[in-house]
């Protein structure tokens, strides 16, 4: 997916699109997540579809329960969703910034290699 050490650095072109392709990827990995927070909300607790949305958003977004849970279900499913939800921050976060993060590697890379350094090349 991301060129190796020896592949000269991506040109800023393609590395937008290359960003631009992992948000897209990031923004359906929290449709995808909050998706199955209101249809777990509305299913498990009988929450109407709007209050399932807030609640699923808070929950994904970090910021809490809006409605008090009254089922066992529903209460193991926030339990559960919570959990989740903090997995889903740390992988989106980490495919968003990947081709930021390899790319500043890469030119690392490629500067460390360059003959200027030390007067020699590394392999």
């Amino acid at each position: 997916m991301f060129e190796h050490r020896s592949e000269p650095l991506l040109s800023r072109d393609k590395f937008f699109r290359r960003l631009t392709r992992h948000g897209y990827i990031a923004v359906l990995i929290v449709l995808g997540s909050l998706s199955i927070g209101i249809v777990g909300y509305h299913e498990f607790e009988g929450l109407p579809w709007i209050d399932a949305a807030v609640n699923a958003a808070m929950i994904l977004g970090g910021m809490g329960q809006v409605n008090e849970l009254h089922t066992i279900t529903g209460k193991l499913f926030a339990s559960f969703y919570a959990l989740f939800s903090g997995l889903v921050f740390l992988v989106t976060v980490g495919v968003f910034f990947a081709p930021i993060v390899h790319r500043f590697l890469h030119r690392f890379h490629l500067e460390l290699g360059s003959p200027n350094l030390r007067g020699r090349k590394t392999k």
